[in-house]
């Protein structure tokens, strides 16, 4: 999708042929342009997406970031936690390698090389770093009965309560999966997960259900507000209480008019079945299944540890999930539930609830372990409270 400037463009169909109307479309609630001009010869209005610039910033603070946590697990992985810098290349090719060359040199707290005068040289951990390092062990613990308590609801959400390894592997560090997770994690549970071939490819298979975990987030969230039951008018914001409402935020720049307001309402009240529910029982072309698709779009961004997944990888998981045939159209049309930005590497969703400006609200103990890690390159964090960025000090 191609954008341009601070937003971009895209075609959609006409559903009436009614000289002024509301674009109503088939998900249940109006888009972006509320009106369109009478017919007399004149383009109708653009349909526009607006960018969040906060969330924008989210991935372009992760380029840097990303790379030297990669670096860091590289080393982490070999024998003697250190590499030499000509066997670089291997592990990441020789493009990259150049990437990871500048980090090296950038960040003298967190990495050194040493050798020369006839020695090879060597990367390794500098002894701020390794001292953090230390407490990784005692983190990925804390976060085992989180990534498993996930892994199960995933599959629960699933089809047939089964998920193709390949798949899991493409989203393992999202899930805060350690990376051998198939050897070191799975085998210790076998009441829950098994591994079971199904035309030719290995499952992950839930074992046992429990429908104490069959509670999505949006519901956690709803028993939580106070306000529960007593918002159930409409506002301008498009938030209520009802019991199947979404938490909604809509870009600076969109202005809905009252119609539009009235129809998102409408929408916020739909009851639809609950995405731990299996899909086959209901008729996809219903409003209450659509509804129920965003609901499941909702669920499995909020199952990753920073509430955000690549298109690509959202892409992957089609038949498991029962996922719109047109998932990016989807994704745009509830833009005050979901943001796609194409900054970073990759197109990427995110759940807009989840953060508050730049900065994750609620982070797992892996992230918290991570900016501190991060905090050895003086990386930039937001307070919750203050507009103005903080800098983490260097432990």
């Amino acid at each position: 999708m191609a954008m341009c400037g601070k937003k971009f463009a895209y075609s959609s169909q006409l559903l009436s042929s009614a000289s002024s109307r509301i674009f109503s479309f088939s998900w249940g609630f109006p888009f972006l342009v509320q009106k369109s001009f009478k017919s007399s010869g004149r383009r109708p209005k653009k349909k526009i997406y607006y960018r969040e610039h906060d969330l924008d910033r989210v991935m372009e603070l992760q380029k840097k970031p990303s790379l030297i946590l990669q670096l860091k697990n590289i080393i982490l992985n070999q024998k003697n936690r250190c590499i030499l810098l000509r066997d670089l290349e291997k592990e990441v090719g020789i493009v990259e390698k150049w990437n990871f060359m500048s980090i090296i040199e950038r960040y003298p707290l967190i990495f050194k090389v040493t050798g020369g005068s006839r020695r090879p040289y060597v990367l390794q951990l500098t002894d701020k770093a390794l001292s953090i390092v230390e407490q990784q062990k005692d983190v990925m613990e804390m976060m085992e009965p989180i990534v498993v308590t996930n892994l199960r609801k995933l599959l629960m959400m699933s089809m047939d309560c089964r998920i193709p390894l390949a798949k899991l592997v493409l989203i393992q560090p999202e899930l805060g999966l350690p990376k051998n997770f198939m050897e070191d994690l799975i085998p210790n549970y076998p009441d829950f997960f098994s591994v079971q071939e199904f035309k030719g490819h290995d499952y992950l298979q839930l074992e046992s259900w429990d429908s104490s975990l069959a509670v999505t987030h949006r519901e956690s969230n709803l028993f939580m507000d106070p306000m529960n039951g007593k918002r159930l008018h409409f506002t301008k914001d498009g938030n209520c209480s009802c019991p199947f409402s979404f938490r909604v935020k809509f870009p600076a720049g969109f202005r809905p008019n009252m119609r539009y307001l009235e129809e998102f309402h409408k929408w916020q009240k739909l009851a639809f079945p609950s995405p731990y529910l299996n899909a086959r029982q209901f008729n996809p072309a219903s409003p209450a299944a659509r509804k129920r698709a965003v609901a499941v779009l909702h669920e499995l961004l909020s199952l990753t540890v920073e509430k955000r997944l690549t298109s690509a990888q959202l892409d992957a998981f089609h038949a498991e999930y029962q996922l719109p045939c047109r998932l990016l159209l989807c994704l745009v049309r509830n833009h005050g539930i979901f943001y796609l930005t194409n900054k970073g590497i990759r197109s990427t969703v995110m759940l807009k609830e989840a953060y508050d400006g730049s900065c994750l609200i609620e982070k797992s103990p892996l992230v918290r372990f991570n900016d501190k890690f991060l905090s050895l390159a003086g990386r930039i964090e937001h307070s919750l409270n203050k507009k103005m960025p903080l800098t983490v000090e260097v432990v």
